[in-house]
């Protein structure tokens, strides 16, 4: 894709106070083999604002975002996350989180490996079980990951390591400060004599718990972490043995499929044929369960072929009736109202629309589950676990302790695996007939039933004089995010789905999330809701994607008003200086400013959030059939020639890992911005599967693709698994904008277009054949 082999990172500069040498609690943990762990707290800092001539006052999320609350979620129970060493001398540590390529193994992997002077191919990370003893510190969300485990991982590293160096002076019979720890072994400085961790992981180990004093490392004595690494399970992934849940060999678990309405959350009124369906080729089961008719086989092929062979009497859905602009309509009348105009000022004032767009992952929603009398085992890729076991249990009418839930890892999610309705599914069919299934949704399924970034739309209004703005406002209106995962446990997940609750609870990820780098003097930024009668979900960066277009396509407005040039504009109205950084890299990698053709152009925009800073410049061609390149013939719109991040997020703790999550987000970005988006039609989404829906593919990703890893501008890490989806969007669309002299104000810029496809059959067909259509439908 054009992009450089290793992040381009600019010369190291010394770091502002961090972590440094600041003394942390951590526990050495009765086992018969070492076992450590630890217990922390860190303060909250706000931001230092710039000097403006209207300054705004900090937003709320400027001074405590949700990152931070998840973050301080997370103390409470940090001392249950623990490192073993093993007498192989590897260190194992199970990570409450769920892997989902993100990279996260590989990353805390190097954070035990900096403190425990281990080499990184000896520390083994794995996924741990659902523990609900560890409330709010097991939910992967938020791009909260390696902020929330960064001090814990590394304070429970060093209790090791000091405790292996006790241990080690005993058994040599040499004083402490004579040994030194490197690559798993410990060797006297004065007879040379050594001991490697594995030879000394029992004589550490406890017989009680005990409470140790430990220092970390100060950045200036890194020597894995903020070092480009290739992912520690990166062969495992090219050469097909990386297992997911599919994978599993679970005894007599055999596959499952369901059948579903037609329209979203239609229920099943009867079924004519079951007993003609039970007899077919492999079948060995077919029961209703909520809503819906599944079917157990020897094989997916056979469980397909059942599906559509099922005749089914449905009841409505919650969406009958609804299309796109029925949808419109009732957001717009929803929307919030704008106060009245100041006739001292001019104003920008624009409307946005964002359509619906697909949570799915590559890896369908799949699950496996082994349900008894008096016990579960579930098996599937969660991000939200202990919610998981705890409702699941009590759908079963079983004790949480009786139902064991194994993270495994997965393949994407981008919000999706935040809920466990495939978990459930698999869960209430096993029950139902009796035995293990190996359950997996048709792609279909992902498209149509499955979660949907929800639909939305957002009026900003910006009012100005004399070459200043003075207020900035934004009313954000969408149909409801469901935020039924809660923060991770029963509780919180309850509470959201209360009729009051539920807004109460969006309106909190909302504020503790959005937040504008600009000051625009008096600013104010709100979030309206209607419509619960689909399936939404948190899809990547949340509200950021489309409260952040809207926000830079306004600012790029002003600019052109005002006779600016976008860039310096923005530039001149900056709070932070991190943020001036970003910018100021990517116009000068880009080449901003540069004559282009008619019809080309160039797009900046800046997004902050979770700590972090992004800027994006994208190059768009909006020529048709100009590029050579073989496209399909459902999409000849806008292309992007040519994209530049420039990232910070204060210790990268893996640049190359942080390099490809700005490219996963870039490519996510465009697609929002110019294809990627769902056609609502009488109750059910028109795309059922990823040949009709228009993610960036390799014929509209830009050639051209540069990130710069911005030097370390702090001791510790931010955000960075969302950071570039809400800057790419911006940027894309500003681009779009200047390319084509209109502002572009409804997402996806092609939606309103050629469908470009034959939408698939609300019902699954009858086939002509066991496999007529399958790669196609299914």
């Amino acid at each position: 894709m054009g992009a450089p082999e290793h992040p381009r990172q600019q010369d190291a500069v010394p770091a502002p106070d961090g972590i440094g040498r600041r003394r942390f609690l951590g526990y050495v943990v009765a086992a018969s083999t070492l076992t450590v762990a630890a217990e922390i707290g860190e303060a909250v800092v706000a931001p230092t604002p710039a000097a403006a001539v209207v300054p705004s006052v900090p937003g709320p999320a400027e001074i405590y975002d949700l990152n931070d609350m998840l973050t301080h979620a997370t103390l409470p129970t940090a001392n249950l996350i623990t490192i073993r060493l093993d007498p192989d001398g590897t260190a194992h540590f199970a990570l409450p989180r769920a892997e989902v390529g993100q990279g996260i193994t590989t990353s805390s992997a190097m954070l035990v490996a900096e403190e425990l002077d281990l080499p990184l191919d000896r520390v083994r990370v794995t996924l741990a079980d659902a523990r609900p003893e560890l409330l709010f510190n097991q939910l992967t969300g938020g791009s909260n990951t390696t902020i929330s485990t960064f001090t814990p991982i590394r304070v429970a590293a060093a209790v090791a390591r000091g405790r292996l160096l006790h241990a080690a002076a005993l058994e040599l019979g040499e004083a402490l400060d004579t040994l030194t720890a490197k690559a798993g072994v410990i060797t006297s400085t004065l007879s040379g004599k050594s001991l490697t961790y594995g030879e000394l992981a029992e004589k550490a180990a406890s017989v009680t718990t005990g409470q140790v004093s430990v220092a970390l490392k100060d950045t200036s004595e890194f020597k894995v972490i903020g070092t480009a690494q290739r992912r520690v399970d990166a062969l495992e992934a090219v050469t097909g043995r990386k297992k997911y849940a599919m994978d599993l060999k679970v005894p007599d678990a055999l596959p499952a499929m369901v059948c579903r309405p037609p329209t979203i959350n239609g229920t099943v009124r009867s079924v004519d044929n079951l007993d003609t369906v039970r007899a077919m080729p492999g079948i060995t089961d077919v029961v209703r369960i909520s809503g819906k008719v599944a079917v157990r086989g020897r094989t997916f092929g056979q469980c397909i072929d059942a599906v559509r062979a099922l005749k089914v009497t449905w009841g409505p859905g919650t969406a009958d009736g609804e299309s796109d602009d029925t949808i419109a309509d009732e957001l717009r009348r929803a929307e919030l109202p704008m106060p009245a105009l100041d006739v001292l000022t001019k104003s920008v004032d624009a409307r946005f629309t964002f359509h619906f767009a697909s949570n799915s992952a590559l890896e369908p929603n799949c699950a496996v589950a082994d349900v008894r009398e008096d016990s579960a085992e579930i098996w599937a890729s969660l991000k939200s676990p202990i919610t998981a076991q705890e409702q699941i249990a009590l759908t079963l009418g079983l004790p949480t302790a009786a139902v064991k839930v194994h993270v495994t890892e997965g393949g994407g999610s981008f919000g999706r695996k935040l809920f466990h309705d495939g978990a459930a599914e698999a869960a209430e069919i096993s029950k139902a007939t009796g035995k293990p299934v190996r359950l997996m949704w048709h792609r279909t399924d992902d498209f149509r039933h499955g979660r949907t970034h929800p639909m939305s739309t957002s009026r900003v209004r910006a009012s100005y004089a004399l070459g200043q703005v003075l207020t900035y406002r934004q009313h954000h209106t969408s149909v409801a995010t469901d935020f039924g995962h809660g923060v991770g446990e029963i509780i919180t997940a309850e509470a959201a789905q209360l009729p009051v609750g539920d807004l109460t609870f969006s309106e909190t990820i909302f504020t503790l999330t959005q937040q504008t780098p600009y000051n625009f003097g008096v600013v104010t930024q709100l979030l309206g809701e209607t419509d619960k009668g689909f399936h939404t979900g948190s899809m990547r960066n949340i509200y950021s994607p489309n409260v952040r277009c809207a926000q830079e396509l306004v600012v790029d407005e002003l600019a052109r008003r005002m006779g600016k040039d976008p860039y310096r504009f923005r530039r001149s109205f900056l709070k932070e200086d991190r943020a001036r950084a970003v910018l100021d890299k990517v116009a000068e990698v880009g080449g901003w400013g540069r004559d282009m053709p008619a019809g080309t152009a160039q797009g900046i925009a800046l997004h902050p959030e979770y700590h972090g800073y992004v800027a994006v410049l994208a190059e768009i061609d909006c020529r048709p059939q100009t590029t050579g390149r073989t496209i399909p013939d459902a999409y000849t719109g806008p292309r992007v020639t040519k994209v530049v991040c420039a990232v910070d997020v204060g210790l990268a703790v893996n640049p190359r890992g942080l390099e490809a999550q700005m490219m996963g987000g870039i490519m996510d970005g465009i697609a929002i911005t110019l294809s990627s988006g769902l056609h609502l039609d009488n109750g059910h989404f028109l795309e059922g599967s990823w040949d009709n829906y228009f993610y960036t593919r390799q014929w509209n990703t830009p050639p051209k693709l540069e990130i710069v890893v911005m030097p370390p501008t702090g001791g510790k890490p931010g955000g960075a698994g969302e950071l570039a989806v809400a800057g790419a969007m911006a940027a894309v669309a500003c681009a779009y904008g200047r390319a084509t002299g209109t502002m572009p104000t409804t997402f996806p810029i092609n939606h309103d277009g050629p469908l470009g496809f034959e939408p698939l059959p609300t019902s699954p067909p009858v086939p002509a054949s066991p496999t007529d259509g399958l790669s196609r439908a299914y």
